[in-house]
Parts: structure tokens; sequence; C-alpha cells
């Protein structure tokens, strides 16, 4: 779904259209559940953020500013709903059983185990949300950033054999390329 008519059809929804709320959550739909399997969720706890998901646009819909961008609201709602969902499953309950705590192989607290999968948890999202912000990007960005970041590097001028450029340009082509990726990194809340 292109993003003119996922704003013309926002626009009826909000107006009370129910053929065409209907239409937006078909639409839609596929992006959220993509979200919610990306981050490995218990099938339980899926359709609830599925659900959440939608609940959440439901009471917000005179909030939205962009209609034309209600599938990246979407998206990065689906995210958020993920982490409190995976957080509260990492929760430590408190114990009084002294073994409780010598139970760490690897030397660790419980307390820095949770901390450590946090992190790795944050991680995680950080490098969810660049490669979907990556795909974002138009082709010749995401062609001209992958061969930059190929291993072994590649040359200048094989770039510009491969992507038809001048060896002159590719400089400034990528930096406009990733100002243009941190800005969309940006618009999901990282920076």
């Amino acid at each position: 779904m292109d993003r003119d008519s996922t704003g013309i059809l926002f626009r009826a929804a909000v107006d009370g259209e129910t053929a065409a709320w209907k239409s937006l959550v078909e639409g839609l739909s596929p992006l959220v559940w993509s979200v919610v399997r990306a981050h490995g969720l218990r099938d339980a706890d899926a359709q609830e953020v599925y659900q959440t998901t939608w609940f959440r646009l439901a009471q917000n819909l005179a909030r939205i500013r962009e209609p034309d961008r209600v599938g990246a609201w979407l998206a990065s709602t689906a995210r958020n709903e993920c982490v409190k969902v995976i957080r509260t499953a990492r929760r430590v309950s408190p114990s009084d059983d002294p073994e409780v705590f010598d139970r760490a192989a690897d030397g660790r607290t419980p307390e820095q185990a949770v901390v450590d999968a946090e992190e790795a948890s944050m991680e995680r999202e950080r490098m969810r949300a660049m490669w979907q912000a990556f795909q974002e990007l138009g082709e010749n960005c995401r062609r001209l950033l992958r061969l930059l970041m190929a291993s072994p590097p590649v040359s200048y001028q094989e770039v510009s054999a491969t992507l038809g450029i001048a060896v002159g340009s590719i400089g400034p082509i990528r930096q406009r390329c990733l100002r243009r990726l941190r800005v969309l990194l940006a618009e999901r809340g990282f920076r």
C-alpha cells in the first residue's frame, strides 16, 4: 500500500467510513505483523501486541498529523508494544532464597543478567530500526551503500563502473544517502 492511498484511506477512516477503516487494516496488517514477528514473541503475546497496536491507532486517530505516514506510526507503535511485552517477561521476581543468587554459572548477578538482556534487546532494536530505515532509502542509495560496505572493500573505480556514476560523485551521493538514513532513524527515535 503506497503512502498516498494510505493517507486517503486514513482520512476517510477518520471521517467514519467503515470500508476505509477495513481497507486500511487489510492493507497495513502485513506491516504490523512483520514488526511483531520480528520480535519473536509467543503467539498469545504477538496477538495481543497486534490488537493493541490497532487499538492505539483508533485511540489516536485525531492526533495523527501526517496521514500518509500512518504505516510508520503503526510500525513504531507495534515495536514499542513488543518491547513492553519483552521487558515485562524478563523481570526478576524478588526472593529470599539465597540459592537463587548462586545459580549464575557465569558469575553475573541476576540484576546484571537483566541489565545485559535489556542492553542486548536495545541493540537488536537499534539494528532492526537501522535496517528498516535502510530499506526505505531509494534503490540507488541502497546499492551504493551496500557496495561501500562490502568486505573486502570495493574501490571507488569499481563502484563507478558497477553503478555507472562518476568517481567524483560517489562521496557526495554517499553523504546525501547517509544524511537521509540519519533522518529516517531520527524519525524512529534513534540518534
